[in-house]
């Protein structure tokens, strides 16, 4: 009857156990929410592009397939990756959250819209200028997919932690990931080289000025989400990072 009636059951007589419980919840809970960060953000971030494309009336920036290739190779195997990421330190020491306390609570909202429309915003400065320099349609759109595929994976690495800097998780917490990112990033490449794979994505080669130009433009994500963190963390003395 105890067993039928009760929240928690502890099999082993060790009350240490509970402990262990409540940390393992906490931690498969966090994961959670940094997957679902990193949807929701980059999904916010192609509508803010093509919202704002739409409303000051120039072509759409990605093709339908560019867009479905572009989740592929940024929410893929990442998403899954992060579901497997490693405890933080100080996960027993925030005060517990309210039990009707959704996912989409006060930070969850805050850093999707700021991530979000961080990317979505420049992204569309880009397309914008690219179109204003002269640049071809598909050309344009070829530099953008790129644009974009290294600003979601660079995303990737803000999403690891919610509390702490990008820099301060160790890389050891992750390799999945780690190596995810990587592998992805260079079939994105690769693709650009195929034949084949051009013709399907309306991709081509870039020059490493290029490439390397924005590598540094969505390297922005990064800088954004730090002072994002840094600022949340003075706010609320009680948060352990």
């Amino acid at each position: 009857m105890a067993k039928d009636t009760s929240s928690m059951i502890v099999t082993d007589d060790t009350f240490s156990s509970i402990v262990a419980g409540v940390e393992e919840g906490r931690v498969a809970y966090d994961n959670i929410r940094k997957v679902t960060l990193l949807l929701i953000s980059t999904g916010l971030s192609e509508v803010i592009l093509f919202i704002l494309a739409l409303l000051v009336g120039l072509p759409i920036p990605l093709l339908a397939v560019q867009l479905l290739w572009l989740n592929l190779v940024t929410n893929g195997i990442q998403g899954v990756a992060l579901a497997f990421e490693a405890g933080e330190p100080g996960v027993m020491y925030r005060k517990p959250r309210e039990p009707e306390e959704g996912i989409f609570n006060n930070l969850m909202i805050k850093e999707t819209l700021v991530s979000g429309a961080t990317i979505g915003l420049i992204a569309f400065a880009v397309w914008m200028w690219l179109l204003g320099e002269g640049y071809e349609e598909n050309w344009a759109r070829n530099l953008l997919l790129l644009l974009m595929v290294l600003f979601e994976n660079f995303h990737v690495f803000n999403c690891r932690s919610e509390y702490r800097s990008a820099f301060r998780v160790p890389i050891r917490n992750n390799y999945f990931l780690v190596i995810g990112v990587v592998m992805m990033q260079a079939l994105h490449i690769l693709a650009m080289q195929v034949p084949f794979m051009q013709g399907l994505l309306s991709i081509s080669p870039v020059t490493f000025q290029s490439w390397f130009s924005f590598f540094v433009i969505a390297a922005t994500i990064i800088v954004v989400m730090e002072i994002f963190k840094k600022i949340r963390a003075a706010r609320d003395k009680d948060i352990v990072t």
